[in-house]
């Protein structure tokens, strides 16, 4: 595997700060060889296009030489994502704000059918990708567990610092699921969501990785930090094993 492309914070994206070697993520949405048989869905947090989630797709589609994604980012929230200065919501101005938008926009069965449109559409214009995975962060976490039950259209699916987790959820999983908690989850429900693949005999990989915030994987990655941002890469490494050992094509 590759050494990682990293970038420092910031609140736009830029050329500089990637390797000239790697291709950087194209307007609108997508990254990664036109070659590829596998396409992986990003499912954004609700802050949307931050730099440190756009980074994360480029390490998901150029990382790993010897498997190859394609990455695609839809906008799920029709170009109005929540403002991270509302976050976390400790003032009353905050928690008014975050409550109106999570009202609007983050209805995660709202979510999940928005999902299953943008990926329909998808397979239309990329028939020659043959197999999907979903990589969700925080809120996208949570849709990704419940697209990833009953007739799932995935071939292996991924959370990371998932919102809402509910153990429940897993009862329906049957294809190979990775979950990256970090110190804010729910650790009991996420030791019952593992508990419930185990006994269904679904393939998994489950690590929290307790020094770390929720959102340390996407928009809120201090990556000026270098504990940070040495836990940010690992973090994408395990993802990259665990697509490597479960998706092939």
């Amino acid at each position: 595997m590759n050494s990682l492309p990293l970038m420092a914070s910031g609140p736009v994206r830029s050329q500089t700060l990637f390797p000239l070697t790697i291709h950087l993520l194209t307007l609108p949405d997508v990254t990664g060889s036109s070659d590829a048989k596998v396409g992986i869905l990003v499912l954004m947090d609700i802050f949307g296009f931050f730099p440190q989630t756009l980074q994360g797709a480029d390490i998901l589609a150029h990382s790993d030489a010897k498997h190859q994604y394609r990455v695609f980012l839809p906008d799920m929230f029709d170009g109005e994502p929540a403002d991270i200065s509302w976050y976390p919501p400790v003032t009353e101005e905050q928690q008014k704000k975050m409550g109106e938008w999570w009202g609007k926009q983050a209805d995660v069965n709202v979510g999940k059918e928005k999902v299953l449109k943008a990926l329909g559409k998808l397979k239309e214009e990329n028939p020659d990708i043959e197999k999907w995975i979903a990589v969700g962060y925080c809120w996208g976490g949570k849709v990704t567990a419940l697209t990833s039950g009953e007739n799932s259209p995935w071939t292996a699916s991924v959370q990371c610092h998932p919102a809402m987790v509910a153990s429940d959820d897993a009862k329906a999983i049957k294809i190979p699921t990775a979950m990256l908690a970090s110190k804010d989850e729910d650790a009991a429900e996420v030791k019952k969501f593992e508990e419930n693949l185990k006994a269904n005999n679904t393939p998994h990989y489950f690590e929290t990785f307790d020094t770390q915030i929720h959102g340390w994987m996407a928009a809120r990655s201090d990556h000026d930090d270098p504990k940070v941002l040495k836990e940010y890469e690992r973090g994408y490494k395990a993802v990259l094993e665990f697509l490597a050992k479960h998706v092939r094509v």
